[in-house]
């Protein structure tokens, strides 16, 4: 009977690994002077003289190599912006979990979209480089046994829509680091596809996208920026919203799109109008602009034989500043209950309507003064990354001597701001409930590695208790990245079952790199690498694993 069972396990697992494949990539990752988005000399991040970078076009459960070689003169990360990495910390490429790759070497990451399809990006995950480029698309496939819940369209465009600074990288961490208050709140321009706003002479060239009329077209949108959220619509077509992070949505037809920093969707647009060009266009919330701006990125929709130029005015959109429009958009996103996704059975067979929850962690974002320094907090506390990454201590000495877990204050707001390595205990396979807590008169978003989670509620002021009865519980959205508004708070479930070291940050840019991020640690206590993953043999060993021989392998 053991052998049966043993002969089924080891035949499930080939039939895993037989239905996937293995893709390969080689990227030079380097600071590049000749490719400027703008008519200004600058050093911009590119991999393989690409910027944006190199498309991952994958299938769900497809192992995707990826040697990098970094060319800068810094140490370089990149991580996988909803990619769930499952059982497998080890390739999430935060300061949390790798060494960084040092100037003039390489190291390969493998990571496999396990049960995922969707639409994510890559970007850089330290020393403010995502501010420079180095960022890029993710596509995963269905599997062509699954059905999508939309016809095949006639073509698929990434679209990468983000803030851009006229600034050396090095000058603008400089002045993020020293004049944290005044500076990095407002760009210099958004740039789509990494090209400047059509029209503007600052510009070098600008996005266009073919297409035939009558034809259907699928657009995977992200904010790959550092700080704007932007509103995105297309002149006299609408959009019929279909996914979002690895989620199919229930289908909604818009006129315009509110997309937060990390988010990322998918919409459906039908090239039903008279053959000629139309503007699309991405405006800033929360800020004041006018139609010429470089705030205003600008591309073209061109019809196939169209001579006809754009013309008129850019199509109107929300008012920026109304938060109403946004709360009530984000609240109309909601799951596809009926459709499979990366498997078979319908997303609604995993629902958050009878869960018991573990854990409640109530986050409050905010600045505060260190030793004299505005810096991010969370609880007062901001993040300060050590040299050993929490992942290789957490596997050789239980975290010794790096970080001392659960010291963080996961309810409560220290009355001292000070600086820690905030590692918390996440209850394996326990349902965690996150309450995202805005005390900023400013946007902020919040993404977590590792999971997906159940976006179940958004409001006003102060979160309590009672505010749980206003939650959506019946079909909230599975997403790795929510918005949080200003002076808001935003709550989210999410289901513990992926053992790792799992970073929970905002992806305002300057707001993580000052210290507004934390670790989750997820533990099972089994050692069967079924369960999680051991170090990689190709791991990159740094700080504490230098000096001491705990770490040798």
């Amino acid at each position: 009977m053991a052998w049966e069972v043993g002969c089924a396990i080891i035949f499930s697992v080939l039939l895993v690994r037989v239905s996937a494949i293995d893709i390969y990539h080689d990227w030079v990752v380097a600071a590049d002077t000749s490719i400027n988005p703008i008519s200004f000399t600058q050093p911009v991040i590119t991999i393989n003289g690409m910027f944006p970078g190199p498309l991952i076009n994958s299938t769900t459960n497809d192992f995707v190599h990826v040697n990098v070689f970094n060319n800068l003169d810094e140490p370089l990360l990149i991580t996988w912006n909803g990619i769930q990495q499952r059982l497998n910390s080890w390739q999430d490429g935060v300061s949390g979990t790798n060494c960084p790759i040092k100037p003039g070497t390489n190291w390969t990451y493998v990571i496999q979209p396990k049960d995922q399809i969707g639409t994510f990006t890559y970007f850089p995950s330290i020393n403010y480089h995502k501010v420079a480029g180095g960022f890029g698309a993710i596509r995963v496939n269905n599997r062509i046994v699954i059905n999508v819940p939309f016809p095949k369209p006639e073509a698929e465009f990434d679209l990468l829509i983000g803030d851009w600074f006229y600034t050396d990288y090095k000058v603008v961490r400089s002045l993020v680091e020293n004049q944290v208050r005044n500076f990095g709140n407002v760009p210099d321009v958004v740039l789509m596809n990494g090209k400047g706003p059509y029209g503007h002479p600052l510009s070098k060239t600008y996005e266009s996208f073919n297409v035939t009329k009558g034809k259907t077209y699928r657009f995977r949108i992200s904010n790959v920026g550092t700080t704007v959220s932007f509103n995105f619509r297309i002149q006299n077509h609408k959009m019929v919203l279909v996914e979002t992070e690895g989620s199919y949505t229930s289908q909604i037809t818009l006129d315009s799109l509110d997309v937060h920093v990390g988010q990322s969707y998918s919409v459906l647009v039908t090239a039903s109008q008279e053959k000629a060009d139309y503007y699309m266009v991405a405006t800033p919330k929360l800020l004041n602009f006018t139609d010429n701006s470089t705030l205003v990125a600008k591309g073209v929709l061109h019809y196939a034989n169209s001579i006809t130029p754009v013309t008129g005015p850019i199509p109107s959109g929300p008012d920026p500043f109304d938060i109403g429009f946004s709360v009530s958009q984000a609240k109309s996103i909601r799951w596809n209950m009926t459709a499979g996704a990366a498997r078979p059975n319908p997303q609604g067979t995993f629902n958050v309507t009878n869960v018991t929850l573990s854990q409640t962690f109530v986050l409050h974002g905010s600045i505060s003064s260190i030793n004299t320094m505005p810096r991010y907090v969370v609880n007062k506390v901001s993040y300060l990354t050590p040299d050993t990454p929490l992942k290789l201590a957490d596997a050789f000495v239980n975290g010794t001597g790096v970080y001392k877990l659960d010291e963080f204050p996961v309810k409560s707001i220290n009355d001292v701001a000070a600086y820690g390595v905030s590692v918390v205990t996440g209850t394996h396979k326990g349902w965690l409930e996150v309450v995202f807590q805005n005390d900023l008169d400013a946007m902020d978003s919040w993404h977590l590695d590792g999971f997906g989670f159940y976006v179940v509620g958004f409001g006003n002021g102060e979160w309590t208790p009672e505010s749980r009865d206003t939650y959506n519980i019946l079909d909230p959205v599975v997403r790795s990245t929510v918005q949080v508004y200003p002076r808001g708070w935003t709550a989210v479930y999410a289901f513990l079952d992926n053992p790792g070291m799992w970073n929970l940050r905002s992806q305002h840019l300057k707001h993580w790199y000052l210290g507004q991020e934390l670790y989750i640690r997820v533990h099972d206590d089994d050692p069967n690498p079924a369960k999680e993953q051991p170090p990689p043999k190709n791991v990159l060993l740094c700080g504490g694993c230098l000096s001491n021989s705990f770490c040798l392998l």
